[in-house]
């Protein structure tokens, strides 16, 4: 229970100052935080993809670019040899994209990756010799990302 004193009611000034002052801060890193650190629309997609993903050998199909909306990007690769490959994908931008590969017309793996500038890897195996399909897409557009399919080491 709280009582009242008969003289006027003095807070500690600085003591409220400060504790307003390191709430706003608090506020405003935490609102920085969400923010996008690319610039999507503006990106140099072929820039970005050198320092984002990892040189490799043995690559069979490769993409980067902008997903600018809801639809699928798809990017295909004919002849593509079985084995046992390794799917390296990264984005920019915020949330998530998702990539999911078919051979020969059959789904055989999806994959995600958080669209926070790290690595995300897949082992894909490839059943037989012959076209393999690489759809790409995002439900968090805009955003920015690159992916190689390549031969596991």
């Amino acid at each position: 229970m709280l009582s009242r004193s008969s003289g006027p009611f003095r807070p500690t000034a600085p003591v409220r100052f400060v504790g307003a002052a390191a709430a706003g801060a608090c506020l405003m890193l935490a609102a920085s935080g969400c923010s996008s650190a690319v610039s999507v629309e503006n990106a140099d997609v072929p820039a970005w993809k050198a320092t984002a993903l990892p040189t490799a050998s043995g690559i069979v199909l490769e993409d980067a670019g902008k997903i600018l909306n809801r639809e699928p990007l798809v990017k295909d690769a004919a002849d593509v040899p079985a084995g046992v490959y390794s799917l390296t994908m990264t984005c920019d931008g915020g949330g998530k994209a998702f990539f999911s590969v078919s051979a020969g017309g059959t789904p055989i793996a999806e994959a995600g990756a958080a669209c926070n500038g790290s690595r995300e890897r897949a082992k894909i195996t490839i059943p037989a010799t012959g076209p393999v399909q690489i759809s790409t897409s995002s439900v968090d557009a805009p955003l920015i990302y690159a992916y190689h399919l390549a031969a596991a080491s």
